[in-house]
C-alpha cells in the first residue's frame, strides 16, 4: 500500500503498454482496444485480463468490470464550476468522489467519509508520452480497478474535450 505504479495514457495509438511500479518493474500492461472504441483492459504479468474499462454504447458513464466480465462499478462526471469532480460507484464499496482543482493534473479519490483513498496524476519524464502516477491508500479498491478508474476520467475529459472542439456536446 502507498507504492506508486506508472502507466502510459496513449489512447491514440492503440495497443499493450505497460504498467510499472517504482522501481520501474513491469507489474502488469494495459490492453487499449482502439483509439475510437475508448475502452482498456488491465492484464497482469501473464496477460490474463484482471479489470475492464468502457463507454456502452450510446452512454456517458464509463463502466468497469471485473476478470469474469461482471460490472462492479461505473464513473460518471458531476457538474462543478471551480473543480473537476467524479463520482466512481463501486457495487460492492460505495461512492468514492474523484476531485482536482482546475487546470490541474492531480486527482485526489475519497471515499465516503471524505478519507483520502488514492491520489494520482499525470507526469512527463518516466516515458516518452504523459504518463500516470497512481498511489493507491486503499484497502478496498486494488490497484486494477483504480487503474480503470484514472482511465475513466481521461476518457470523459477528452470526450469533453473532443465536443468542446466540435462545437459543444448537447448543442
Amino acid at each position: 500500500m502507498g507504492d506508486s505504479i506508472y502507466f502510459t495514457d496513449n489512447f491514440f495509438s492503440a495497443g499493450i503498454t505497460e504498467i510499472y511500479d517504482s522501481g520501474q518493474e513491469k507489474v502488469g500492461s494495459l490492453d487499449l482496444k482502439s483509439a475510437f472504441s475508448s475502452s482498456v483492459d488491465i492484464l497482469d504479468l501473464e496477460g490474463n485480463i484482471m479489470m475492464k474499462g468502457h463507454f456502452p454504447f450510446l452512454s456517458r458513464g464509463w463502466v468497469v468490470k471485473n476478470a469474469s466480465d461482471q460490472e462492479i462499478g461505473k464513473l460518471k462526471q458531476r457538474f462543478s464550476f471551480f473543480t473537476k469532480k467524479f463520482v466512481y460507484q463501486s457495487y460492492l464499496h460505495g461512492d468514492f468522489e474523484i476531485q482536482s482543482e482546475p487546470f490541474s493534473k492531480e486527482y485526489t479519490i475519497l471515499d465516503s467519509q471524505q478519507s483520502v483513498i488514492a491520489e494520482f496524476k499525470k507526469i512527463s519524464g518516466f516515458f516518452q508520452s504523459s504518463a500516470f502516477e497512481l498511489t493507491n491508500h486503499s484497502s478496498v479498491l486494488t490497484n486494477e480497478e483504480l487503474i480503470a478508474i484514472v482511465m475513466g476520467v481521461s476518457m470523459v475529459i477528452k470526450r469533453n474535450s473532443s465536443a468542446a472542439a466540435n462545437g459543444g456536446a448537447g448543442s
